[in-house]
């Protein structure tokens, strides 16, 4: 499976007059996979945690962010399910899912939104669930669970922020700087990765990548791992160790986001593409700039099956 930046996932022939995003959170107890359903008085129905994208936010905060104020779970997104379109009062409503699996953790409905929870078998929620359209993300996490897709972890690449131009900067380039609005997208950047909440950082050590993870860093309390192998400079005298470093990545097996540079970005996405199944041959930017300044690739990584990546998404820092 793979999912689109939302840029594109909102550019429909039904441009979406509401944009909302929420999770279905799933646990598996003595071996049965259950879900999350909700209970919203206001509209007396069985759902999924959701709620309207707030200014500034990213879909990916706002699922996570909805998540945590309905139930009072802090969660960490899995891999991207079904968008889901409906008509309201102003015209259609697009909202995007995403598995988040939860141990077992605390459920504390806020009493205003939600009421009443349920943990249940994905039969039991597709009987329950009000909108029928709720049932598209369901399904697509059974399927996902039953092939073995649905425990995985994040590989997250970034592209640094807005950097001061080279045009400009008379002193080494790994010194150079972020431009103020990079140093702004530095923060939404930290923002967003909150979201897959990666608990390692590998960076370039020139200076602009460092500043793009550092409010990230800074947030989590985690060290940053420094490899020359990712710098520009490293990347086009020896790609080989470029690739080594990237490959490595997936050995340990552990949420993780690499910030690095455009032109490196060709040597990153070459070895994630060995990780695709052909279904996802087309998932990767394949052209240049690859990705924007601020702007995130995430591969979910299967737990399961050894460097098999099972959905990729992409997603822009916002920015002002």
């Amino acid at each position: 499976m793979a999912s689109i930046d939302e840029e594109t996932t909102s550019a429909e022939d039904d441009e979406p007059s509401v944009l909302a995003a929420g999770a279905i959170c799933w646990r598996k107890e003595q071996g049965q996979l259950e879900v999350l359903l909700i209970h919203r008085p206001r509209y007396t129905d069985w759902s999924w945690p959701k709620g309207k994208i707030d200014p500034g936010e990213t879909t990916p905060e706002c699922a996570v962010r909805e998540v945590e104020e309905e139930v009072g779970l802090r969660i960490s997104l899995g891999i991207p399910l079904a968008s889901t379109r409906y008509p309201v009062a102003s015209g259609t409503k697009l909202v995007n899912y995403w598995a988040a699996r939860t141990e077992r953790m605390v459920v504390r409905p806020d009493g205003k939104e939600v009421d009443k929870f349920l943990w249940v078998t994905p039969t039991r929620a597709a009987e329950l669930l009000t909108n029928p359209t709720d049932r598209e993300p369901l399904e697509l996490l059974v399927a996902a669970h039953e092939d073995d897709q649905l425990e995985t972890w994040p590989l997250i690449v970034v592209r640094h922020a807005k950097a001061k131009p080279r045009s400009s900067w008379t002193r080494a380039e790994g010194e150079r700087p972020l431009a103020a609005t990079g140093r702004r997208q530095a923060a939404a950047v930290s923002r967003l990765l909150e979201a897959w909440g990666p608990s390692r950082v590998v960076s370039s050590p020139w200076e602009r990548c460092v500043q793009t993870v550092a409010p990230y860093l800074k947030n989590k309390d985690i060290k940053l791992k420094l490899a020359d192998s990712i710098t520009e400079q490293d990347a086009a005298r020896k790609p080989d160790k470029t690739r080594s470093t990237v490959e490595k990545l997936f050995d340990k097996r552990r949420p993780v986001a690499l910030c690095t540079h455009r032109p490196v970005l060709p040597v990153v996405f070459g070895v994630l593409r060995q990780h695709l199944p052909e279904a996802l041959a087309g998932a990767l930017p394949a052209e240049d700039p690859y990705l924007a300044p601020g702007e995130v690739l995430i591969s979910h990584v299967s737990s399961r099956s050894h460097g098999r990546v099972v959905a990729v998404e992409q997603f822009r820092a916002y920015d002002d």
